[in-house]
């Protein structure tokens, strides 16, 4: 990730204004012109879009600093490395109903339209039970590759255990291969143990590296 408010070095989470604006797009192009040709997909953007039923921006240092930031920052990427996909990345954007889902929707929308280089949006699909994965979750990533980007499954896991979990599992790698844009999945951990959640037992191998039902 490229830009991302939750994991900045302490002298970034002290600027503010023009002064940051131009740090982030110096790192975004320094970091991408080091990698240049090296990188499948960066994602430029991580999780710039408020929890909840509101549909805003996240209200973030790099927010303040301008609506515009999360275009400045792709258009630096592609500029610094033109072969790499540009993705944005986020989380609770996997029901179709929702108004994170449909903010994100239509600013990849808005960009497409404008020229704004983005390639690709990145669902991180972390399901539970208060967060199951919902019936529409086939149109959400359809609907986002209608608009001329890939679409990819990047920090999968879903709490839970035995049949009722890998039926969760088979249902968002079905959706995927339904889609012909749907180019990847990535599972957030290898053991339970290893897993951000471990309590919930979210991935497909156990703590001893067994593979579960799912």
């Amino acid at each position: 990730a490229l830009a991302w408010h939750s994991q900045q070095p302490g002298w970034m989470q002290n600027m503010s204004g023009s002064a940051l604006r131009q740090a982030m797009l110096n790192h975004v192009t320094q970091v991408a012109t080091h990698y240049r040709g090296k990188i499948y997909a960066w994602d430029v953007v991580n999780e710039a879009f408020a929890d909840g039923g509101s549909g805003a921006r996240r209200d973030s240092n790099l927010q303040r600093t301008g609506n515009d930031w999360i275009e400045a920052a792709f258009r630096a990427a592609r500029a610094a490395d033109p072969g790499a996909k540009l993705c944005y990345n986020d989380y609770n954007t996997d029901n179709w109903s929702h108004a994170k889902t449909q903010a994100v929707y239509t600013m990849v929308r808005d960009f497409k339209e404008r020229g704004v280089p983005i390639d690709c949006v990145g669902f991180q699909a972390h399901f539970n039970s208060g967060n199951p994965v919902p019936s529409n979750y086939h149109t959400t990533l359809q609907n986002f590759a209608d608009l001329g980007v890939d679409v990819q499954i990047t920090e999968l896991d879903i709490e839970g255990s035995g049949s009722s979990q890998a039926e969760q599992y088979r249902g968002v790698v079905q959706a995927c291969m339904a889609v012909s844009r749907c180019t990847g999945i990535t599972v957030w951990g290898v053991r339970d143990t290893d897993s951000w959640r471990a309590t919930g037992t979210p991935l497909l191998f156990d703590g001893n590296g067994n593979k579960k039902a799912a």
